[in-house]
């Protein structure tokens, strides 16, 4: 489940001062809140692969992993005000600020096509 996420690409984050730092860049940062649940595996997880295919991506892609790297996960979602937590996750910044979210209700039980054309206008709108 790691590595289809770090295959892509995103760096792991495993403790609050990496997500701090990370964060605190300048441009685009994808923030991908893995989980063992279906939805990431049939939805999220491949949505976010499609989605990376053609056109415009985030400079940066991460990954925290819900129930594994409990503080790492709770500084991202502290980025993600005022979004509920949510597993799986996936939030846009821009120069630190939350630019979109999709939550787990935002993908579970759609087909990752669905998710991945959702990402790539948020791309298109806020990467260079």
């Amino acid at each position: 489940m790691r590595d289809e996420v770090t295959r892509l690409g995103a760096s792991e984050l495993k403790t609050a001062q990496e997500v701090d730092d990370i964060l605190k860049e300048s441009g685009t940062t994808l923030v991908f809140v893995n989980s063992v649940c279906g939805c990431a595996a049939g939805g999220a997880r491949p949505g976010l692969a499609l989605s990376l295919m053609q056109g415009k991506k985030p400079d940066r892609i991460v990954t925290v992993f819900a129930g594994m790297e409990r503080e790492a996960v709770a500084r991202a979602r502290e980025y993600f005000k005022p979004y509920q937590p949510s597993s799986p996750q996936i939030a846009l910044m821009k120069d630190g600020q939350l630019v979109s979210m999709w939550q787990r209700h935002d993908i579970e039980g759609r087909d990752p096509s669905t998710l991945a054309q959702s990402l790539h206008q948020a791309y298109e709108e806020h990467c260079q």
